[in-house]
């Protein structure tokens, strides 16, 4: 997931500062590699295809190989799957670090208890003890101040970005909110209807205002419809504020929330890929804990998060809805993540 990617982030400029001699190589799949790619910590970024049957087992071969002639002195696995996990071991690396997890222990030279239950505690939080398992390391607290999520600006997506921005007319007098209504799944999937009625309310608050719509290739029709309903209500002249940008990659649109003063998301990689910004964010949370999963950047950074509170089935697996009806989104109104966003601008607009 895009998001778990982000979160490692942290990791690579910390190890250079406790290690700052060591060569650092990371291994990623293509649909999150550019969180990675261009991270000035990193000496080496290894896109693993994502293949299936024996084109996997070939490739998952040949990649095993490689590694361990790199013969690399620590490995340390941050996902915790099957096919990483393999490969931690096939790396022959003295130091081998992973999570505890039944059947895989065998892989590493040591382990690190992960808790099974989605307690209120950060993703980086968890992921940072596998450092303290590394024979050396100095024991850091994690800290976002110091060691914030990342993502470098790719200038020929920020160019792009620039280009449409400009085609769409918009310029330095506007103030742009990007809008992501993906998710991914429908655990986490804010009703079509607020979308709607936080477009339009931002749409309005002022003339100088431009909304653009993001989203990912399976929920384009959805944005689509948002976008048009919003401008339906809006009315000719406030509904030409509304902007789509359809489906766009990962740089370009760390390059446009970069540009723009407020991003409004769920719990879904894009939410995370925008902390790695220093535009204020406004998190809708749903399943998820905002204590969990909640943008790790610098506490200076505007962050809102928008939850409800008290629902005993909240947090949950996200494989079954035990009410049926999604409530810890559903519930979540339109006005109340309308608010936020007005407090993150109104934040921004005092500083500047």
């Amino acid at each position: 997931m895009i998001g778990d990617v982000v979160f490692t982030t942290p990791i690579p400029r910390a190890l250079k500062r406790a290690f700052p001699n060591a060569g650092l190589t990371y291994l990623v799949e293509p649909a999150a590699a550019p969180v990675v790619t261009g991270n000035p910590h990193l000496d080496e970024v290894i896109v693993v295809p994502r293949t299936r049957g024996f084109a996997r087992l070939r490739d998952d071969l040949r990649l095993a190989r490689r590694l361990r002639r790199a013969r690399f002195d620590v490995v340390i696995d941050l996902h915790g799957g099957p096919r990483s996990s393999w490969l931690t071991w096939a790396t022959g690396a003295r130091q081998r670090i992973g999570y505890d997890i039944s059947g895989r222990t065998w892989q590493y030279t040591r382990t690190v208890h992960r808790p099974r239950g989605l307690l209120p505690r950060h993703s980086v939080v968890n992921q940072w003890e596998l450092l303290g398992a590394i024979a050396g390391w100095p024991g850091w607290a994690a800290d976002p101040a110091r060691d914030a999520v990342e993502m470098a600006v790719d200038p020929a997506a920020d160019r792009i970005v620039v280009e449409r921005l400009k085609a769409a007319g918009v310029d330095e007098r506007h103030t742009i909110a990007v809008i992501h209504v993906s998710a991914g799944n429908p655990f986490r999937t804010w009703p079509e209807a607020s979308f709607v009625r936080l477009v339009t309310g931002l749409a309005a608050r002022d003339s100088s205002t431009r909304i653009v719509l993001s989203s990912g290739p399976s929920d384009q029709t959805a944005a689509d419809r948002i976008a048009s309903q919003s401008r339906v209500e809006l009315g000719p002249e406030r509904g030409a504020r509304v902007l789509q940008f359809g489906d766009i990659n990962l740089a370009e649109l760390r390059a446009l929330v970069g540009r723009s003063a407020l991003f409004v998301g769920g719990d879904t990689g894009p939410l995370h890929i925008a902390a790695t910004t220093s535009t204020p964010i406004v998190g809708i949370y749903g399943p998820t804990l905002a204590a969990r999963s909640a943008p790790w950047r610098d506490p200076r950074a505007v962050t809102e998060s928008v939850q409800i509170d008290g629902l005993p089935c909240r947090p949950c697996e996200q494989r079954v809805c035990a009410p049926g009806d999604f409530r810890c989104l559903t519930r979540i109104d339109a006005e109340s993540v309308l608010a936020a966003a007005e407090r993150a601008l109104g934040m921004i607009e005092v500083k500047r």
